[in-house]
């Protein structure tokens, strides 16, 4: 394929409970006006149940489980064929016909683009959510700027800076997956930049509706660090999310999953480890976030 010519994959996780969200996703992928790549090519990846109602044009990926979110996305890749690998959410969706087109643009213009991290609006009207913007500034969601991570469902990655970084970490099941990668993205030398002119529809929604939220996050968070840090900024990055952590949540029904979950994150094994360059870390400290915040 020429540089002009990039291919785009748009993958999506269902556990089959959102049948209708999931056919709007599908749909507004459909109306998208093509790049120069071509029509989308679309991946449906189904974590533990049978897909079904799905048209011929829909790449099917049946997992006999649930393997989380991350092994789940992983699943999907190897089995698209595209250049530009976009994750959308089964229950949001893109509301102009100009977003992969947009997308194409972005990663033809700038070839050590690694990751494009959408704004997410809120279909009510009401204000961006300042945590989907992924840096610590968020105060206006509408100023694109190059960032150090970006969010899984709402994003899109090259696929040889997704294979370089070795894809999302399958053990981590949920929570801080994207970072993992971010990371090893930005170490093998690719930017990574929040667009807010490239924008999903999703409702409006608290993390900590997820069970585990608690002892997923901390025994990651741990996991992240032994996994990406050289020893000093691990320490430092730990650090400052205990203390985080105990001064915004306080409540003990909280603290005590979210402290069994660091415990976890010492205790059982992160996968390979490979640390990023200090020049990696300083880069990212230039960019208004330093790997231990």
């Amino acid at each position: 394929m020429t540089p002009r010519n990039l291919r785009i994959t748009v993958l999506l996780l269902t556990m089959g409970n959102r049948p209708e969200e999931l056919g709007r996703a599908i749909q507004s992928v459909r109306d998208q006006k093509p790049p120069d790549g071509g029509p989308a090519e679309i991946v449906v990846v189904s974590n533990g149940v049978p897909l079904s109602g799905l048209e011929d044009d829909v790449v099917r990926v049946e997992l006999p489980e649930n393997v989380g979110i991350p092994a789940g996305r992983n699943r999907g890749v190897e089995a698209a064929s595209g250049d530009i690998i976009v994750f959308l959410d089964d229950d949001g969706w893109y509301g102009e016909r100009t977003v992969l087109r947009h997308v194409h643009e972005q990663f033809v213009a700038d070839s050590r683009l690694g990751a494009l991290s959408f704004r997410i609006a809120d279909p009510e009207g009401g204000p961006d959510q300042r945590r989907h913007v992924p840096r610590l500034r968020a105060g206006d969601p509408r100023r694109s700027s190059e960032v150090t991570t970006f969010l899984g469902g709402a994003s899109a990655v090259r696929r040889v800076a997704f294979d370089e970084g070795d894809g999302l970490p399958d053990t981590f099941f949920y929570a801080h997956e994207e970072t993992d990668l971010a990371w090893r993205i930005l170490d093998a030398g690719y930017r990574i930049r929040y667009d807010a002119d490239a924008v999903m529809y999703h409702p409006a929604t608290k993390p900590t509706r997820h069970a585990d939220f608690f002892r997923l996050n901390a025994r990651n968070r741990v996991w992240l660090a032994r996994r990406n840090l050289p020893w000093p900024l691990a320490f430092g990055y730990l650090g400052v999310w205990v203390a985080m952590t105990v001064l915004r949540e306080r409540s003990p029904s909280r603290l005590r999953p979210w402290f069994a979950g660091f415990r976890e994150g010492w205790r059982q094994d992160p996968g390979r480890r490979r640390p990023i360059r200090w020049s990696t870390a300083w880069r990212m400290t230039k960019l208004g976030r330093p790997p231990i915040i």
